[in-house]
């Protein structure tokens, strides 16, 4: 596939333009917002354009569309597309053979000359962190074209920004692309415009916008259902304390941080739980989606397998895993994508830019919390292929992600950090760091230190907390059961709904369950017969009310609190505690609240 050579020849063999190979401004398969976007582009035509589309709009579509008529008018000889990952590399070029644009995936920088079949090439950040200069050479050797595609990844390394500057400076046209919200940071990203914001802050500027709200409107997206599961959790810290707390309420971060973490944990009830759960709702889909599929996004390569094994075990099908960033997983994403399986586990790679239409249903299952990788996983179940189709996420009830999913249409621009406007305020910047630790979006290193704290699940418990949906929150009165008919009221909506029908079906089903539950409440003057079950269930939920209002006179933390009654009283976690031992508790914590008004 090398070798021959590298001249800027005419380009006889070239498709005039993408799609269908129609001349610009006849080609009606252009959506909307890329016809918009390319005729703002060629009309100013300028050396540097920054496009932020939500995943699944069809930037890779606008930026093809882009170079086919830049090519075609002469205005560029070669183009050079970077992309985040090798499997990426291979996405494009075969995206750009369909819009007649042969690109060579296999190019490393430093390889020299290509095949003259080759319009261009198409390199990791990475590879250009490693060998700028070659690629600035082959930059400057022809009017190039270079396509940045998910540019934030300029910024995730000093290298790689630095190395993109210096291979890219000379090139005649630069092509910025992104679908995620940028991190907040002081890193500037090579070739992105910033300007001041109200508060004085630069901020990245985008040439065209194109957010998820937008594209919701325009059905290029699927709506998300959201599906959060909470649970009682038990861990040992490495001081050898036993911990139990419930997922979903209150707690410190670092408490938030071990109870996620025991509920992703293989051995335990929770992810067993939750993975069956989606696997109904994956059926129910099926029923309208025939060949929708359904993924989990693991923390790790051992958590995967682990997943992997209980899928088979749910579904009696084996998963389709995929571990790195390889030829033999690119093909097994290929294969999963052109193929009708139900589940795909994967770490990382498959969350960015991959394209599996047919993906549906997504179970989040890693601790990595931040705005961009959670943007990023969403925007693999979104992409619509008809209308009507709706997305699925299973999500731990955890505050910070919840919130994400609250705000999955608000717009984020780049902040390079807070300006200190006085010179005199030395403690300016200790308070900046101090706010961006709080913030809790660590790097990579700072996430694996975390993650090698010795920890130890001892066990966890899965039950349905709420749907989120628009924005809106919709559930039941009381605890709801993994397996219950409360929870298949969410889990059976059908698999084709228009926007409007979800949520008013949503509305409906939790209206028709409070008034089931209340006819069925018995007179005030009969005596209830309840099952342990339920007994249990209310008396659960009586020592965590005590609980959360201790902490609010107190201020002392949920756990610690469940911790101390465990001391006092005896027995094991409240999740698994019989009537006794939670009466007990529940007497206990009344003494305590007693003495402290006295």
């Amino acid at each position: 596939m090398t070798g021959g050579h590298d001249a800027a020849a005419p380009l006889t063999s070239l498709g005039p333009a993408w799609p269908e190979r129609a001349a610009w401004g006849t080609a009606p398969s252009l959506r909307a917002w890329q016809a918009t976007a390319m005729r703002d582009y060629l009309e100013r035509s300028p050396r540097d354009f920054l496009a932020v589309a939500t995943p699944g709009a069809g930037k890779t579509t606008f930026a093809l569309s882009v170079a086919a008529e830049l090519l075609g008018r002469r205005q560029v000889d070669r183009l050079i597309i970077v992309a985040p990952t090798e499997h990426l590399k291979l996405q494009w070029a075969e995206a750009a053979a369909k819009a007649g644009i042969p690109i060579d995936p296999t190019y490393s920088a430093g390889k020299g000359k290509i095949s003259s079949d080759y319009v261009g090439v198409a390199v990791t950040y990475a590879g250009v962190g490693v060998n700028p200069l070659a690629l600035r050479i082959r930059t400057e050797r022809f009017k190039t074209l270079v396509i940045l595609d998910e540019i934030h990844h300029a910024g995730d390394a000093l290298s790689w920004g630095e190395g993109v500057r210096e291979a890219f400076e000379p090139a005649a046209r630069r092509l910025a692309l992104t679908g995620t919200p940028f991190r907040s940071d002081v890193n500037p990203i090579p070739f992105v415009t910033y300007a001041p914001g109200p508060d004085g802050i630069p901020r990245s500027v985008a040439d065209y916008t194109y957010g998820y709200a937008e594209a919701l409107a325009d059905h290029v997206v699927r709506p998300v259902l959201f599906l959060a599961y909470s649970g009682e959790m038990q861990w040992r810290t490495r001081a050898g304390d036993e911990v139990a707390a419930s997922l979903g309420e209150p707690l410190t971060k670092d408490l938030t941080a071990q109870a996620l973490r025991t509920a992703l944990d293989p051995e335990g009830s929770w992810m067993p739980a939750v993975l069956q759960a989606a696997d109904k709702r994956l059926s129910e889909v099926r029923r309208h989606v025939p060949d929708a599929g359904g993924m989990v996004i693991a923390a790790d390569q051992d958590s995967a397998r682990a997943y992997a094994k209980l899928v088979k075990a749910i579904t009696g099908e084996p998963a389709t895993v995929v571990l790195s960033d390889e030829k033999a997983a690119s093909k097994r994403i290929a294969e999963f994508s052109s193929g009708d399986s139900r589940w795909l586990v994967a770490v990382r790679m498959v969350s960015e830019g991959v394209d599996v239409p047919r993906l549906a249903v997504g179970v989040y299952a890693t601790t990595t919390s931040t705005p961009l990788f959670f943007a990023q996983a969403v925007g693999r179940f979104v992409r619509a292929r008809a209308r009507g189709e709706i997305a699925s996420v299973f999500l731990p009830s955890v505050p910070r992600l919840l919130g994400f999913a609250s705000e999955l249409e608000v717009q984020r621009d780049h902040v390079l950090g807070r300006k200190v406007s006085d010179d005199g305020d030395i403690f300016a910047a200790e308070d900046d760091l101090l706010a961006r630790a709080q913030a809790g979006e660590p790097n990579d290193a700072a996430s694996a230190d975390l993650l090698s704290v010795p920890f130890e699940a001892l066990g966890s418990q899965a039950r349905f907390d709420h749907a989120l949906y628009d924005g809106a929150s919709f559930g039941h009165e009381g605890e709801v059961q993994v397996g219950s008919d409360e929870e298949m009221d969410f889990l059976g909506i059908p698999g084709l709904l228009d926007p409007s029908q979800m949520k008013d079906l949503l509305r409906q089903r939790q209206t028709d369950r409070a008034k089931t539950r209340r006819a069925a409440a018995p007179a005030p003057d009969s005596v209830e017969q309840v099952t342990t079950h339920e007994q249990l269930a209310v008396m659960r939920r009586e020592l965590n009310g005590l609980v959360s209002a201790w902490n609010h006179r107190t201020g002392q933390p949920h756990a610690i609190t469940h911790a101390a009654l465990r001391k006092e009283c005896g027995g094991p976690a409240a999740a698994i505690a019989n009537a006794e031992q939670l009466q007990t508790r529940i007497d206990r914590i009344r003494e305590w609240a007693m003495r402290k008004t006295s």
